[in-house]
Order: structure tokens, then sequence, then C-alpha cells
């Protein structure tokens, strides 16, 4: 069975009173609950948490290889100032997806440059709740071993004609 961490960034747990017009007011309870009903579907393991402090994150991704197939984190904050967690997921090698519920590139300027995007899979952003529900579906798609192994052998193959 395909395992999945996801992760929620500092101050995600005050969703549904901090900021609504930016957040929307839905809670990281029903953004987990989606999150739990759409794996169920799928038949893919989820453990999600949610840690306002930076080091217990990198200690989370850092623990992850071998234990999870990929990683889906929604940083918050930390996607415009933290090099420990980039470095974490770049370091545990394994498919990422980076999720935001406001489209962090069309906000304040000092939000518009994520030290994450450059090293996960890819990212989705400024949907609300349905930018989780996008991100998991995608990063089931990443961690699906046959698929990968198609697609590391295309890319393989691709490198050869090079």
């Amino acid at each position: 069975m395909i395992k999945i961490l996801v992760i929620h960034g500092p101050n995600l747990d005050l969703l549904g009173k901090r900021q609504p017009e930016i957040y929307g007011k839905i809670t990281l309870k029903q953004i987990n609950t989606a999150l739990e009903n759409l794996a169920k579907a799928k038949k893919v393991k989820l453990k999600i948490l949610q840690s306002n402090h930076e080091g217990e994150i990198v200690s989370i991704i850092g623990e992850a290889k071998g234990k999870f197939d990929a990683i889906l984190i929604n940083p918050a904050a930390y996607t415009h100032t933290s090099v420990a967690i980039r470095d974490a997921i770049l370091a545990s090698n394994l498919p990422t997806v980076e999720v935001h519920l406001s489209n962090i590139y069309a906000r304040e300027e000092f939000r518009q440059k994520s030290l994450i995007s450059p090293v996960v899979c890819g990212g989705v952003y400024g949907f609300g709740i349905d930018s989780y529900i996008l991100g998991l579906n995608a990063t089931i798609l990443l961690a699906n071993p046959i698929r990968n192994r198609i697609s590391n052998g295309a890319k393989k193959n691709a490198r050869k004609t090079e």
C-alpha cells in the first residue's frame, strides 16, 4: 500500500479563524477529513502532521525515507524562508508536492518566492481546499511504483539520446 506523509506548516492549525478572507473558513480538521476520505477511496495510507516549528518539520522529513513513498507539504510561512526544509526535502529524495490554499504568486511580494518549489515535483496553489485534493492526487500518482518504473525508464532512455 502506498504511504504518503502529509505535513502542514505553521499557523495552519488556526485555519477557519485566521484571515478567512484569504484562507477561507475551512478548518484544518476539515482538510484532513477530506484528505483521509480521498486516501481511503484510493487505498492509500496517510500520516498527517502539523507543526509550528521548523526543526520539527525538518526532523519529520528526515525520518520519512524508507517509511513513506511520497510527501505532500504545505510549508506555509516557511515556504519563503526555510533553507532547512528545502534541504530536508532534497535529501529525502522522495517525490514531493507543495500545496497552498492561496495563490502565493498573487500575494505580497515577499510571499511570491518559494524556496521549496525548486526541489519538489510540482505545486498546486490558490484553489483553497481543492489545492490539497489536487495535490494529494498528484502525490499518489508520483508514489505509484509501477508509474515510477515506467517514468524512470523513459528518463534513462531520453538521457541516452542527448
